[in-house]
């Protein structure tokens, strides 16, 4: 069997409760292309069902020992059979415009990579709706993918080693800026749609405003602390039974 044109991998801890309905909205948006393709669940060293629901959605499973977002995408990416390359996040909805519009932007041969705009699934509190406000208004033009969905062909991920394993978060960011660089002399750029993929709230439920508030200014005047797994520990903790 040929190796199909696209490949969609999911990075998951700990994501029993949202990866089931993740993986369906994927099949049915990859379904919805007329294209081959595979998805990719990377457990990242999970302690409850999420390779086991993985495998029961008919998904490829990898193991990524070390509990960093980063190294799982690249266990992803390098296991990945497919000219192309999705990035979903395990509590993202791809609605099938989405990935439509990613394919196409990847088939054209002038796009190095991509992402998309982000709503949330619920409501959430005003500093995080102006933040997502000002990333939305900004990311199509600065070519920056959100974490939540990440797409580019597999030679530019080969290209430029993946996703910087020493940060975690904005690992997507300079992510983006490494593509952009790759594709700029091969007159390719980063595409941002404008059709939004829906993420999850639920941070906003599990930590305090002034905590989440306050890793995001810190991170984004203090860039360098994306290398503390302490500063960034609201991607890798939860509060107990979520």
């Amino acid at each position: 069997m040929s190796n199909p044109e696209c490949s969609l991998v999911v990075p998951a801890y700990n994501e029993a409760a949202a990866l089931p309905a993740t993986l369906a909205a994927a099949r049915r948006a990859l379904e919805s292309a007329g294209t081959s393709w595979e998805l990719v669940v990377v457990d990242n060293n999970s302690s409850d069902a999420t390779a086991e629901l993985a495998r029961a959605a008919g998904a490829r499973v990898v193991f990524e020992p070390i509990n960093n977002i980063a190294r799982a995408r690249n266990a992803g990416g390098r296991a990945a059979a497919g000219r192309f390359l999705l990035f979903l996040d395990a509590d993202t909805i791809l609605p099938p415009a989405v990935f439509q519009e990613a394919l196409a932007q990847l088939r054209g041969g002038t796009c190095c990579g991509g992402g998309a705009t982000v709503v949330f699934d619920s409501p959430i509190p005003f500093f995080a709706r102006a933040f997502t406000a000002l990333w939305n208004s900004l990311a199509p033009r600065l070519g920056y993918a959100a974490g939540s969905f990440v797409y580019c062909p597999k030679e530019a991920f080969d290209a430029v080693g993946g996703f910087d394993a020493k940060l975690y978060a904005s690992e997507e960011v300079h992510f983006s800026k490494a593509l952009a660089r790759w594709g700029r002399p091969r007159g390719m750029a980063m595409r941002i749609g404008r059709v939004p993929v829906r993420t999850s709230a639920r941070k906003t439920a599990w930590f305090s405003q002034p905590r989440l508030l306050a890793t995001l200014l810190l991170l984004m005047f203090f860039p360098f602390l994306a290398r503390s797994k302490r500063c960034c520990a609201v991607w890798y903790t939860r509060p107990k039974n979520r």
